[in-house]
């Protein structure tokens, strides 16, 4: 299990990486990818709206791959104490709480 563990985790780093890159590399609404490249040189390449379609979809996969290999972390991570675990103390008990708070005086309302 511990083996599994560091290659989800490796691969989960991975995809991280890529998916950042992906992100990255991707137009605003205005701006042209070839106008990064110095020309038209990638409209040639890539098509007029080639490289919007392959990074799209290369950013979905890399959102899946992330997203899976999140999930599998955190069924495979070794079994410690969590943080949550080394509180110490018992928090208090809401009634007792309410006991040691002071009694509320009413003021009588005068008659008219």
């Amino acid at each position: 299990m511990n083996i599994a563990y560091y290659l989800v985790l490796v691969l989960h780093v991975i995809a991280c990486l890529f998916l950042i890159g992906v992100v990255l590399l991707q137009q605003g609404k205005s701006q042209d990818l070839a106008s990064a490249f110095g020309g038209g040189g990638t409209q040639t390449a890539f098509g007029p709206r080639g490289s919007a379609n392959v990074l799209s979809r290369a950013t979905t996969v890399l959102a899946g791959l992330f997203m899976v290999t999140s999930l599998a972390l955190s069924m495979l991570r070794p079994h410690e104490s969590s943080i949550l675990d080394r509180v110490n103390g018992p928090s208090p008990a809401p009634a007792a709480s309410a006991r040691a708070a002071a009694p509320i005086k009413t003021v009588p309302a005068s008659p008219r």
